[in-house]
C-alpha cells in the first residue's frame, strides 16, 4: 500500500515529512492541500484530515498522523532509516527535532510568510525584525554546533538534519542568507547530495508561480 502524504510545496513542515519519506526510500506519494485557497480552514478538512487544520498530515493503511516530527518518526520505525544507532544518539535526535520545531522552523515558517505570502499592508516590520532576531540566534546555535562535524548528531544523516533544513533551502527571502552561515551552508550542501534528495518545489505540488 502506498503512503499517502497531505502536503503542499511551499510547506517546510510538509517538506520534513516529505524528504524523510523520499530518502527513505518508501512507497508514497503526495496528495495537494491548497492551503492558500483556505483548504486547511473548512470543516471538511478539519472533519475528515486533520482536526488540528494543518498540513502535512501522513495516512498508511489505518495509521494515520500529523505533524512533522511524529511522521518524521514513523518513517524510522517503518524504514529503519535516519535514527540513531543507539539510545543516546536518540534521546540527541530527538533534543534537535523538538529545538527546531521551537526555535528555528517556527520562526522560519512564520517570518518567510509575514515576508513573501502576507499581503503588503498587513506586513508589520517590528514584528518581522523581532522574528529575525530570534532567527539569527538561532542560526547561530546550529553554526556553532555543526563547527568540525558533518551531521548534527552522529555521522550520519538522521531526523535532526532532516528537520532542521525544513525552511532553509527555500527561495524566498525571510532574512536567511547561507553565505553568512558557512558550516549551515556547508551542511546543507552535503545534504542536498544524498541519494534522494529533492529541492521542495520539485517534490511536493504548489509553489508560488503557480498563484502568480
Amino acid at each position: 500500500m502506498i503512503i499517502k502524504l497531505h502536503c503542499f510545496g511551499e510547506s517546510g513542515n510538509s517538506y520534513k515529512a516529505a524528504l524523510a519519506l523520499e530518502m527513505s526510500g518508501l512507497d508514497w506519494e503526495p496528495v495537494f492541500v491548497d492551503f492558500f485557497n483556505g483548504e486547511t480552514r473548512t470543516p471538511e478538512y478539519r472533519a475528515d484530515v486533520n482536526e488540528m487544520g494543518e498540513a502535512p498530515v501522513l495516512i498508511d493503511g489505518d495509521f494515520r498522523t500529523t505533524q512533522s516530527g511524529a511522521i518524521q518518526a514513523y518513517v524510522t520505525e517503518k524504514s529503519g532509516k535516519f535514527g540513531g544507532k543507539d539510545r543516546d544518539e536518540n534521546y540527541e535526535i530527538f533534543r534537535w527535532v523538538l529545538w527546531d520545531n521551537h526555535k528555528l522552523s517556527s520562526m522560519a515558517g512564520l517570518t518567510r510568510f509575514l515576508i513573501n505570502f502576507l499581503p503588503e499592508k498587513h506586513r508589520n516590520p517590528d514584528v518581522i525584525a523581532f522574528n529575525q532576531g530570534r532567527l539569527k540566534a538561532a542560526y547561530q546555535v546550529l553554526n556553532d554546533h555543526l563547527s568540525g562535524r558533518d551531521w548534527i548528531v552522529g555521522d550520519g544523516m538522521t531526523n535532526a538534519d532532516i528537520s532542521c533544513c525544513g525552511y532553509l533551502y527555500y527561495p524566498e527571502p525571510f532574512g536567511f542568507d547561507r553565505a553568512d552561515w558557512p558550516q549551515i551552508d556547508a551542511w546543507l550542501t552535503r545534504l542536498s547530495e544524498q541519494p534522494g534528495w529533492k529541492h521542495p518545489y520539485d517534490l511536493m505540488p504548489g509553489k508560488p508561480s503557480d498563484r502568480a
